[in-house]
């Protein structure tokens, strides 16, 4: 009887993970599809299923409960669907349990797919590929090194794939697109920057959350020295060294954003107690500071954001006004 009941776990645990890579390797391929538009959604919605299925085979192996149940007593009543089929667990569910073989950091990456996938699966949305294609590729490379690393090298999708070809190259003004989320719905720009602010500086710049590659023309005075599109470079060498140095400057150039609050209590902290909201206020309409033309902040969802240098416009507004605010 054990030998059975052994033979179909081990069944069942194959047919997981089938499944499994299956939709990863689906995912992939629609995202890579230029005749797809509805790229992004189809993968958070396939590597969803990919990921699930994945610590299903997981937890099958190890003998852990996955089913929804109520405890009566000192047996188990499992809940099912209308039909009588039994409710498994969600990867929300998968993730939040104490067994669960994921690392902190992916499991960072896999919840802001799934926080992604609740914004997105009720409404139209425009292109979110650009913006979140590092993401998905940290998803990819996250699930491939689990597979393996819990159930062995012959379950790896890396030899199934390759890198996608481009017609363009990257500009710099295709970089300060990216990083000023234009396109995106407020809804999805809201959630993508509240996610992010709620992680440590460690966990948003590793490898796990978001893969982040720098690609940079490559010159060359022999043959046979470009024949790899990309060429990865140790961490530590010099070359590595001056491109993180390039890429901490562009980062920097980021706004920061403060709310009206933060940009009157501000003005208070600093000598000018009587410059309030209600003075604040009065002198941006007398700026036209919210007029996007001025550049002075930005609008997510239905609050504004003021920038840096509407701060610098507001200090040196208080110091010309002698003791009116003091």
């Amino acid at each position: 009887m054990a030998q059975k009941r052994n033979r179909k776990i081990k069944s069942f645990k194959e047919e997981l993970l089938t499944k499994s890579r299956e939709a990863m390797l689906s995912a992939v391929q629609i995202f890579n599809n230029p005749n797809i538009q509805f790229k992004s959604e189809n993968f958070i919605i396939l590597a969803n299923i990919s990921w699930m299925y994945l610590l299903h085979a997981y937890y099958r192996e190890k003998n852990i409960e996955y089913r929804y149940f109520k405890q009566q007593g000192a047996r188990k009543k499992f809940d099912r669907t209308k039909k009588g089929a039994y409710k498994f667990w969600e990867l929300e569910r998968c993730l939040d349990d104490d067994n669960c073989p994921i690392d902190q950091v992916s499991k960072a990456n896999l919840k802001f797919l799934i926080g992604l996938r609740h914004e997105i699966e009720h409404q139209m949305t425009t292109r979110i590929d650009e913006y979140l294609s590092a993401r998905f590729q940290a998803c990819c490379l996250n699930y491939n090194n689990l597979i393996k690393k819990l159930f062995g090298d012959k379950y790896g999708i890396d030899k199934h794939l390759s890198f996608s070809l481009q017609f363009s190259s990257i500009k710099e003004e295709h970089a300060n697109q990216l990083r000023k989320f234009t396109d995106l719905p407020q809804n999805i720009a809201a959630y993508i920057n509240d996610f992010d602010e709620n992680l440590s500086d460690d966990d948003y710049n590793d490898i796990k959350y978001s893969y982040r590659v720098l690609y940079v023309p490559k010159s060359v005075n022999h043959k046979g020295q470009a024949d790899k599109v990309i060429e990865f470079i140790p961490v530590n060498s010099p070359e590595a060294q001056g491109l993180n140095k390039e890429y901490v400057l562009v980062k920097e150039r980021e706004k920061k954003k403060y709310l009206p609050s933060e940009i009157y209590g501000t003005m208070q902290a600093k000598g000018y107690p009587n410059f309030n909201a209600y003075q604040h206020t009065q002198f941006w309409k007398q700026k036209d500071g919210k007029n996007p033309k001025n550049n002075f902040g930005t609008q997510v969802v239905k609050t504004w954001y003021w920038y840096q240098n509407w701060l610098e416009e507001v200090e040196k507004h208080c110091q010309e006004s002698g003791n009116k605010y003091k």
